[in-house]
C-alpha cells in the first residue's frame, strides 16, 4: 500500500510539473503577442546584462591565466634542458663546475617555486571567484520562471473578476493562487537584488588582487633570476680567463650563393689571402639584398596576430637542386608546373602514392568498396585532419592527435568565436557515442587542414 501511495504521489507531482510547463508556455506565447502584460523591472534586466558581462570576463581571464601557466611551465622544460646540456659539456678539469651545477639546481627550483606560487595565489583564487556563478545564474533562471507563474496567476484572477458570471469559490482559489506565486517571486527578486549590484562591484578588487599577484610574483621571479644568471655569468667568465689562450674563433660559413668548389674566387691583386668576413652578433638582422641600411623590416603576420598557438614547423626533407632560373619561374604569374613521368630505372625518387578520398553526396559515400550511410552531426560544414599533435589548455578544447579527422560544426553562439579557433567533433568520437554535447570542443585552424 505504502509503495502503491508513492507512486501515487510522483505521478502527482510529475503532473503538476507538465500543467506549469504548458501555463508557462502558454502565458509567454501570450505576452509575445501582445494579449497579455508582463512584470517589467528595467533595474534588475540592467543587473542581468552585468551579470553576464562579468561572467564572460571573468571566463576569458581563467582561460588566459591558464595558457600563461602553460607557458611557465614550457619555459621552465627549456631552461632545464638548456642547462643540462651546459652541465654536459663542462668538463671536470674546468674550474666552476661545482658553481654551474649548484646554479643550474636552483634555476630548476626558481621556476618550480613561481609556477606553484602563481597556482595557489592567481589559479586558484580565479577559480574560487567563478565557482560562485553557476549557482547565481540558475537562481536568475528559475526567477525567471517564477515571474511568469506570477504573471499568469495574476492574469487568471484578473479574467474570472472581469467575468459576467463570477464564481466566487473559483475567484477566492485564484486569489489565493496569485498570493503565493507573488510571495515565492517576491522572495527570490528581493535577494537577487541585493547579491546581483554586490557581485557586480566586487570585480574590481579581484581583478586588482588577482593582477598584483601576478606582478609581485614575476617581478620577484625576475630579480632572483637576474642574480642566477650573474652568478652563472661569473663563474664562466672565470673559465675564460684561465683558458684565454685557447680562445674560439668563430668563422663566416659559406653562403647558399658561394661558387661551386670547382670553381675557384680569384685571389685579392696583391696575393694576399682573401680576409675572413667579420661577424656581428648583436642579433640584428642584416639587410637583404638592395635593401637600404637602416630600413625597417616588415613584421610577419604571426608576430601581429593574436590568437591559437602556433604549430609546429614542418620536418625538413632534401630535395635536389633547383636552378636559379627554375625558382625564379615559380613566382611568374604564367608558371605551369611541368609534370614528367619516368620508369624507376630513370630516377632516384621513391614513388608517390596519390591518395584519393571518396566523394560524399547527400550523406551516402560513393566510391571504394560499396556505399554507405554516413551520419553527420547537426550542422555539418567541412571535414579538417590535424596535421601535428595538439594538448588541450581547457575543458572546451578537442585533444587531437596528427591524422584525426575532426567534423567541423558552427557555434552556438557566433560571438563567443575567437579568430583562429574552429568548433567540431572527432569523427571516431561522433562515429562512436553520437552525443554532440559531449565530445564537441574548440581547436586551433592552424592545426590542422581541410580534407575532402
Amino acid at each position: 500500500m505504502a509503495e502503491m501511495g508513492s507512486k501515487g504521489v510522483t505521478a502527482g507531482k510529475i503532473a503538476s510539473n507538465v500543467q506549469k510547463k504548458l501555463t508557462r508556455a502558454q502565458e509567454k506565447v501570450l505576452q509575445k503577442l501582445g494579449k497579455a502584460d508582463e512584470t517589467k523591472d528595467e533595474q534588475f534586466e540592467q543587473c542581468v546584462q552585468n551579470f553576464n558581462k562579468q561572467l564572460t570576463e571573468g571566463t576569458r581571464l581563467q582561460k588566459d591565466l591558464r595558457t600563461y601557466l602553460t607557458s611557465v611551465k614550457a619555459m621552465h622544460e627549456a631552461s632545464k634542458k638548456l642547462n643540462e646540456c651546459l652541465q654536459e659539456v663542462y668538463e671536470p678539469d674546468w674550474p666552476g663546475r661545482d658553481e654551474a651545477n649548484k646554479i643550474a639546481e636552483n634555476n630548476d627550483l626558481l621556476w618550480m617555486d613561481y609556477h606553484q606560487k602563481l597556482v595557489d595565489q592567481a589559479l586558484l583564487t580565479m577559480d574560487t571567484y567563478l565557482g560562485q556563478f553557476p549557482d547565481i545564474k540558475s537562481r536568475i533562471a528559475k526567477r525567471g520562471r517564477k515571474l511568469v507563474d506570477y504573471d499568469s496567476a495574476r492574469h487568471h484572477y484578473e479574467s474570472l473578476q472581469t467575468a459576467k458570471k463570477k464564481d466566487e469559490a473559483k475567484i477566492a482559489k485564484a486569489e489565493e493562487e496569485l498570493i503565493k506565486a507573488q510571495k515565492v517571486f517576491e522572495e527570490m527578486n528581493v535577494d537577487l537584488q541585493e547579491e546581483l549590484p554586490s557581485l557586480w562591484n566586487s570585480r574590481v578588487g579581484f581583478y586588482v588582487n588577482t593582477f598584483q599577484s601576478i606582478a609581485g610574483l614575476e617581478e620577484n621571479f625576475h630579480k632572483e633570476m637576474s642574480k642566477l644568471n650573474q652568478n652563472l655569468n661569473d663563474v664562466l667568465v672565470s673559465l675564460e680567463k684561465q683558458h684565454g689562450s685557447n680562445t674560439f674563433t668563430v668563422k663566416a660559413q659559406p653562403s647558399d650563393n658561394a661558387p661551386a668548389k670547382g670553381n675557384k674566387s680569384p685571389s685579392p691583386p696583391d696575393g694576399s689571402p682573401a680576409a675572413t668576413p667579420e661577424i656581428r652578433v648583436n642579433h640584428e638582422p642584416e639587410p637583404a639584398g638592395g635593401a637600404t641600411p637602416g630600413a625597417t623590416l616588415p613584421k610577419s603576420p604571426s608576430q601581429l596576430r593574436k590568437g591559437p598557438p602556433v604549430p609546429p614547423p614542418p620536418k625538413h626533407t632534401p630535395s635536389k637542386e633547383v636552378k636559379q632560373e627554375q625558382i625564379l619561374s615559380l613566382f611568374e604569374d604564367t608558371f605551369v608546373p611541368e609534370i614528367s613521368v619516368t620508369t624507376p630505372s630513370q630516377s632516384s625518387l621513391p614513388a608517390v602514392v596519390v591518395e584519393t578520398f571518396p566523394a560524399t553526396v547527400n550523406g551516402t559515400v560513393e566510391g571504394g568498396s560499396g556505399a554507405g550511410r554516413l551520419d553527420l552531426p547537426p550542422g555539418f560544414m567541412f571535414k579538417v585532419q590535424a596535421q601535428h599533435d595538439y594538448t588541450a589548455t581547457d575543458t572546451d578544447e578537442l585533444q587531437l592527435k596528427a591524422g584525426d579527422v575532426v567534423l567541423v560544426i558552427p557555434f552556438q553562439n557566433p560571438e563567443e568565436q575567437d579568430e583562429g579557433w574552429l568548433m567540431g567533433v572527432k569523427e571516431s568520437d561522433w562515429n562512436q557515442h553520437k552525443e554532440l554535447e559531449k565530445c564537441r570542443g574548440v581547436f586551433p585552424e592552424n592545426f590542422t587542414e581541410r580534407v575532402p
